[in-house]
């Protein structure tokens, strides 16, 4: 009786999103029949674009300088802001730099040419030398 029960075929439902099989064969091919129709039903869902490749989501890298010249681009300085008014900036839009770091980039883009810098030490303001 044992041997007539382990030559009888398994028999499996699947259903993978709206596309249902059913798979009967033997219990040692069961594993790799469910793997190759695994392979074959992700292949073609990635053909119709209904399932897509799920990456990690890249992390957001911008420098300091990069982000006080997007400030820039965007008008933000063609009112005159100090120091603390960027650094609250930078930080409102998710970006957590040191104040001397944000200092420093403020500093490049004087030299740069991109902003101004007018006012008495500790209470510089920070503004367009030129329209972006």
């Amino acid at each position: 009786m044992t041997e007539k029960r382990a030559r009888l075929p398994i028999r499996v439902k699947m259903k993978i999103g709206s596309i249902e099989f059913e798979i009967e064969c033997q219990e040692d091919q069961l594993q790799a029949t469910v793997d190759k129709i695994l392979s074959a039903v992700t292949e073609k869902l990635k053909g119709t674009s209904l399932i897509t490749e799920r990456a990690a989501p890249l992390p957001r890298v911008e420098t300091c300088k990069g982000l006080i010249q997007k400030l820039w681009e965007e008008g933000w300085f063609a009112v005159p802001r100090n120091l603390g008014d960027v650094h609250s900036e930078m930080a409102r839009k998710g970006f957590h730099y040191d104040r001397t770091a944000v200092a420093h980039a403020l500093i490049d883009l004087v030299k740069d040419g991109v902003l101004t810098r007018g006012g008495k030490p500790r209470r510089y303001q920070y503004a367009q030398k030129r329209p972006p």
